[in-house]
């Protein structure tokens, strides 16, 4: 039988939700959250090199400024809408 939680022991803004704007290098989850796109379409863009990544280790990260220089490049390909 399943237990309902407890409202103290739900906390609103969990880390899930929440992130840390002094990270540099994030996540793809991560980075697909940030832009609002998700988790396949950060994989396509990065396989597309669309976004550029980073080796740390064994792991890939997404450096924040990628995201930033991607949305520029995106927003600079539109024409603005007169």
């Amino acid at each position: 039988m399943a237990r309902a939680l407890e409202p103290s022991a739900v906390q609103a803004g969990s880390s899930e939700d929440e992130f840390d704007p002094t990270l540099l290098a994030l996540t793809v989850e991560e980075a697909a959250r940030r832009i609002s796109v998700g988790r396949t379409t950060m994989y396509a863009l990065i396989r597309d090199g669309a976004v550029q990544t980073v080796p740390i280790g064994r792991l890939r990260r997404v450096p924040v400024q990628a995201l930033s220089d991607y949305l520029t490049a995106q927003m600079q390909a539109r024409p603005v809408a007169a």
